[in-house]
């Protein structure tokens, strides 16, 4: 077994072989595999139940990879004491840019981090919830803070919109249908309103015949049966009226005509 002595110099030995040939895939792998239950353990630190630990690892393994590149054997330092923080920092990382479902501003975003972690604590130590004022006390804060951070905690989160409304709801009932939805009878509406003043534009019978032709669904035979003319003299009114919408459309609002 290596006493402590032993592991610094073998440190310090891998260390200066990799600073001499750097980029050796070889010795690199060494220290890694070397250094891999450290960076679990700080992994395990922060793992949360709606955090896959497999991810907070690969995090974890990527900040000892970056600790172990940039690292100066020269200086009189354990590399344990300079992988912790470039670790550690990789994973508050993580937790600030990538596992929010709103965004907030990062000094908030660590303040309710470790509001979540206190919380917890103080849980299981009073067996029940803290109080505002005891969570603040705990985080030496003022208790505004400790809401606000307890507020934005709730951004870390997403809720899903499949989630029941709650005891009181219908069976089936989902968040999801207390979302507004986009209503087409307002722009129907307003056609409505636009056809209405542009059926000013033209004659009654003329209004007939396309009534007859695109709510009725008559040919021009049975429409010109209906109003007594040709069903030459229908295909004209059709092509006349529409002509004269299509005007009125584009102009101003015209006169309503003489029956």
């Amino acid at each position: 077994m290596l006493h402590d002595a032993d592991r610094a110099r073998e440190e310090r030995l891998l260390f200066s072989r990799l600073a001499q040939s750097p980029g050796d895939p070889a010795l690199r792998a060494a220290l890694v595999e070397r250094y891999l239950p450290l960076a679990r353990r700080l992994a395990r630190r922060y793992q949360r139940p709606e955090e896959p630990f497999d991810d907070l690892m690969q995090v974890a393994s990527l900040g000892l990879v970056k600790a172990i590149d940039r690292f100066d054997p020269s200086r009189d330092v354990a590399f344990s004491s300079y992988a912790v923080p470039t670790i550690l920092g990789e994973i508050k990382r993580h937790f600030r840019d990538r596992t929010w479902s709103v965004r907030v501003p990062r000094d908030l975003q660590e303040m309710a981090l470790k509001a979540e972690r206190t919380v917890g604590e103080l849980t299981r130590k009073l067996h029940r919830q803290p109080t505002v004022p005891e969570l603040a006390e705990q985080l030496g804060c003022s208790e505004e803070q400790a809401l606000e951070a307890l507020e934005a905690a709730g951004a870390y989160h997403a809720t899903s919109l499949d989630t029941p409304r709650g005891a009181e709801a219908e069976p089936g009932d989902t968040l999801a249908d207390t979302i507004g939805d986009h209503d087409d009878n307002y722009a129907r509406a307003e056609e409505r309103a636009t056809i209405d003043r542009l059926m000013r534009s033209i004659t009654p019978r003329e209004r007939e015949v396309l009534r007859l032709r695109f709510e009725e669904d008559l040919t021009q035979a049975e429409i010109g049966e209906i109003i007594g003319v040709s069903q030459m003299q229908v295909s004209r009114l059709i092509r006349q009226a529409v002509t004269r919408l299509r005007s009125a459309a584009q102009d101003a609002p015209a006169r309503s005509p003489e029956p």
